[in-house]
């Protein structure tokens, strides 16, 4: 079995564009907490927004899906599931609102990555909930002419446990110690333990769970208004592509965990200016035509009621759908199509 030990990855140079996005996350990170003293109320709505999207999301990555409407009465009202896709996404929810209201309260161990494992699968009748790889796995791609291959195998499952315990006691080392920067020990660690693939089924998405938890861990709690599981989900290619990058020479010490951390940074610092657009909008009281006036002059392109519900939380979705009426009777904005179809784009520069 591969080493663990990050004695190697501490004493590396990193290059300008890594170090770039770290000093971009930091300066990001510190602006949030500016503004989370200022407007904590309105923010707070943005909270249940990036609940639903991450949900829906990071199950959407795995082939995953239910309705919008089914997805909000879980989320939001924790309704129960109805068939099997359901009762994943619902246990989904309840790790990610265990992880929202208890992240100080849960340490980086096997036992504790187990236990969320066997959350993840609560509401269905899965034997294997909670306990590593019981058969090896296979990681595969297949392509446009129907063709499958393996691009990586991961560890066989007699090596998972001890593996599992390595990349948690190294990870509590180095950041206990202040040996390695956070950022950079948060995306080895979840390029480890995809490489390690350690269940028969939820990888994926354990691993976007841990990376939420480690975050907050951390003090990067951009995750919890502005859904990470929704941007790798919209840019899902890179996402894999970055981790296949990484991957090549794993099992023998020789990859090159650069392309994942660059992939992860930068779609941290991506909610981060999300963030940032989104308090822009709530920062001075506006009229409901104001807000939505300049919620639709951030959209390039086509967009939905949805993204603007995003963008504007504080306002209700019939001031909403009033203020984009509005915007369309006066020339500033297109519609086009009906009922879900619907989609608007501005006619002025």
């Amino acid at each position: 079995m591969r080493d663990f030990n990050y004695e190697i990855i501490k004493n590396q140079k990193w290059g300008s564009d890594i170090l770039s996005l770290i000093a971009a996350i930091y300066k990001e990170a510190g602006k949030q907490e500016l503004y989370l003293k200022q407007r904590p109320q309105e923010l707070e709505k943005l909270v249940e927004i990036a609940k639903v999207q991450s949900t829906e999301a990071s199950n959407a990555i795995e082939g995953i899906v239910t309705t919008n409407t089914r997805i909000k009465q879980l989320v939001e009202e924790k309704t129960a599931p109805k068939n099997r896709d359901e009762q994943e996404i619902a246990g989904y929810r309840d790790v990610l609102n265990i992880i929202h209201e208890s992240f100080d309260a849960i340490p980086i161990s096997r036992n504790y990555v187990l236990q969320l494992h066997k959350i993840l699968y609560s509401h269905m009748n899965n034997p294997l909930a909670g306990q590593t790889k019981a058969v090896q796995n296979y990681i595969s791609a297949t392509y446009p002419n129907g063709h499958t291959e393996t691009i990586f195998t991961p560890l066989a499952p007699y090596e998972t446990p001890e593996a599992l315990d390595r990349i948690c006691e190294e990870y509590n080392r180095v950041i206990g110690n202040m040996e390695l920067e956070p950022l950079i020990a948060i995306p080895i660690f979840i390029h480890d333990f995809l490489c390690i693939h350690p269940f028969n089924d939820g990888n994926g998405r354990m691993s976007r769970l841990l990376t939420t938890l480690l975050l907050y861990r951390c003090g990067f709690y951009v995750g919890k208004y502005i859904s990470l599981e929704a941007k790798i989900a919209k840019n899902k290619d890179l996402y894999y592509d970055a981790l296949a990058a990484s991957q090549n020479g794993w099992h023998e010490g020789n990859d090159d965990p650069v392309p994942f951390i660059k992939y992860l940074l930068g779609t941290i610092l991506a909610a981060y200016k999300d963030f940032e657009d989104r308090f822009a909008l709530i920062e001075t009281k506006r009229s409901a035509l104001d807000t939505v006036r300049l919620a639709t002059q951030n959209k390039v392109g086509r967009f939905t009621k949805q993204d603007i519900r995003e963008l504007c939380p504080s306002l209700s979705v019939s001031s909403i759908e009033g203020a984009l009426r509005k915007l369309v009777e006066s020339g500033e904005l297109k519609r086009e199509g009906n009922g879900k179809n619907t989609r608007y784009y501005r006619t002025k520069p």
